[in-house]
């Protein structure tokens, strides 16, 4: 009867093994503090923040107490083992993420030169921040007439170097299926870290902030 029992729980932890690695969630916490610091860099605006947050968001604490399986005292040592192997490899399966590749540091650049020229029309509302992580001309009017077709052309441009950051992005940490939550998080930063006076939709309407 214990031998069946102890079989069991041998069963349970190795049927625990071949599941932990399955998901392998987006890592938001860690993806929002390099994007913070991207898009920090772009504005011009200093990323030395001191690392305030480094509070983790991480579901499972590493010394695994309140995970750990209690077999009866006569349980092999081999169960033990096993629950011991299962939950750091669980811990070790949550990835984290990679913004500074060569492609994205050329990116970033192209992004930071464009900034400066396209701040005047930040300033002025005539451009705003969609919520799908672009640009968008949203008030014609407030372009001299003779700059317009600059400025589309320049939103335009920093429209194509976003798409291909956030594809890159996702690509170069082997995950392209990670494309639209990183759009997502860029688009909540783009705002968050954005001056107050500037135009953004979320998606409920144009709001200045």
């Amino acid at each position: 009867m214990k031998n069946g029992k102890h079989l069991s729980l041998i069963g349970f932890c190795l049927f625990l093994t071949a599941c932990v690695t399955v998901n392998v969630y987006f890592p938001a916490a860690a993806a929002e503090k390099a994007v913070d610091k991207f898009v920090k860099d772009v504005y011009g605006e200093s990323t030395e923040d001191g690392d305030q947050k480094d509070k983790t968001d991480d579901p499972v604490d590493e010394n695994t107490s309140s995970y750990r399986v209690t077999p009866d005292d006569t349980a092999p040592g081999l169960v033990m083992w096993l629950v011991d192997f299962v939950i750091p490899v669980a811990v070790a399966a949550q990835p984290n993420i990679d913004i500074s590749t060569p492609a994205t540091n050329k990116l970033k650049a192209s992004m930071k030169a464009r900034h400066q020229k396209l701040l005047p029309f930040y300033n002025s509302g005539a451009v705003g921040m969609t919520a799908n992580a672009l640009l968008v001309v949203r008030d014609p009017k407030a372009i001299p007439l003779k700059q317009r077709n600059v400025v589309k052309q320049l939103v335009a441009e920093e429209n194509r170097d976003r798409n291909q950051l956030y594809k890159e992005i996702a690509v170069a940490n082997k995950h392209p299926e990670w494309e639209s939550e990183i759009r997502k998080l860029f688009a909540k930063r783009w705002i968050a870290n954005a001056p107050s006076g500037w135009w953004y939709n979320d998606g409920s309407g144009w709001k200045q902030k």
